[in-house]
């Protein structure tokens, strides 16, 4: 069966629900964007709030959580591409969800990281299409520049090249950093993960802190019925003192184990250049 090409995405508003991006770095993706996808007619549209700071946040919770519905509920935009994670997205206001119009229900929302909490939310409230995928900070790293391709040529054509292998054949997935996913259950508006390989990645997390979080998210409802679970890459690990003994594929399989989830092996995802496109739901419905 043929799979229908999903409208290309034109006209992309970037928002930052957790930290600042830096003017520089918002210049050099939009360059980027201008040079190689103007003839797609691509148009970025960054939002004052992505340069906002208070403190660790890029502006107030208030500021933060109304950039985010101002973006989304606009029918101008088709997609909303989440600026950068750290740590801010699970402290927008609730109410916010509530709001999203009919506009905001045909998006791509694109981010991961701390912004697999939005993506999530968005995902069990059945909002758009949340996409685990590159964001412009992405832009501030060695070779950079191929991540920002990456998903420009998924939001920009449809390009269906860079989606994790596992999600392009039909089966129903998601893929969340695991220490977000933890807050996410814990939150109580995580999705019901039954039939759907779940990805997960995790970066600077010692190898116990990784065992922890799993030990938390298999024994949740949520994940009681998932197809499986697939682990991303764990980069910049701590060395644990004493050693743990483990490794994460090890920690993963015996979590999988107990739980009674199928372990399907690795996922192409983590904090890095090389990280995929991981559209939630079913691919062949949304591609």
């Amino acid at each position: 069966m043929t799979k229908a090409r999903r409208k290309a995405t034109r006209n992309i508003a970037i928002v930052a629900p957790a930290c600042a991006l830096k003017p520089d770095a918002a210049a050099r993706v939009a360059a980027l964007a201008e040079a190689n996808f103007s003839d797609a007619g691509a148009a970025l549209h960054f939002h004052p709030q992505c340069f906002l700071s208070e403190g660790h946040f890029a502006g107030s919770d208030e500021a933060r959580s109304a950039a985010f519905l101002e973006v989304a509920n606009d029918p101008a935009f088709d997609a909303v591409w989440f600026a950068r994670g750290g740590y801010g997205s699970a402290r927008l206001d609730d109410a916010i969800y509530a709001r999203l119009n009919a506009a905001a229900r045909r998006k791509v929302y694109m981010g991961y990281s701390d912004l697999g909490f939005v993506l999530g939310r968005l995902y069990a409230d059945g909002i758009g299409t949340p996409v685990h995928g590159p964001m412009p900070a992405d832009i501030n790293r060695a070779g950079g520049e191929t991540a920002i391709a990456r998903a420009l040529r998924y939001l920009v054509q449809g390009d269906q090249a860079d989606v994790e292998p596992a999600a392009r054949g039909g089966a129903k997935v998601a893929a969340f950093n695991l220490t977000i996913l933890v807050h996410l259950i814990a939150s109580g508006r995580a999705p019901n993960f039954s039939a759907h390989i779940v990805m997960i990645e995790e970066v600077s997390e010692h190898h116990y802190r990784i065992d922890r979080a799993l030990a938390a998210v298999m024994s949740s409802p949520n994940m009681r019925d998932a197809a499986g679970l697939m682990l991303g890459r764990c980069s910049d690990i701590p060395e644990n003192d004493p050693p743990f003994l483990k490794t994460e594929e090890e920690i993963a399989r015996r979590w999988c184990a107990r739980a009674g989830v199928p372990y399907l092996g690795r996922a192409d995802i983590g904090h890095d250049v090389e990280n995929k496109i991981v559209p939630f739901g079913a691919p062949a419905l949304v591609a």
